[in-house]
């Protein structure tokens, strides 16, 4: 078993890993709104909105995730985002929303990777939770 933090505190690395790909995606949201307020479902208001909240969400989780202080609040943070936007993957899936910059040899497995990604979310969720626990080792 390996402690969560390394000497300095910032975190294993794969705590570092998940919250720069927390961040990256955060920041990608500010890049391509439209891209995100594509996949959210109609039912709910403001697209665009939702994306730059989501986005922020992710950034500031991401970031906190890799500080020990604020790792446990900020992974559980994380977990209710992973929740939260389900429902967006979910809508993603069943109307087979593939990117418009996916050529069309590739749609049907793009098609394909939206339904694979469902569980996927699972895994993340999973992967965020393990640092829920403040000053508990955890495995490498």
């Amino acid at each position: 078993m390996a402690n969560d933090t390394d000497e300095t505190g910032t975190g294993s690395p794969l705590c570092i890993v998940m919250g720069l790909v927390y961040v990256v995606a955060g920041v990608l949201h500010f890049l391509v709104p439209r891209a995100f307020a594509r996949i959210v479902p109609p039912s709910l208001p403001r697209p665009v909105g939702l994306v730059y909240l989501s986005g922020l969400a992710e950034v500031v989780l991401g970031a906190g995730v890799m500080v020990r202080r604020t790792r446990p609040l900020s992974a559980w943070g994380i977990v209710a985002l992973l929740v939260a936007v389900f429902p967006a993957n979910v809508h993603m899936a069943t109307s087979g929303m593939v990117p418009e910059s996916v050529p069309d040899r590739a749609r049907g497995l793009a098609r394909s990777g939206l339904w694979v990604r469902l569980p996927l979310q699972g895994v993340l969720v999973l992967w965020a939770w393990r640092y829920t626990r403040s000053g508990r080792p955890t495995p490498e």
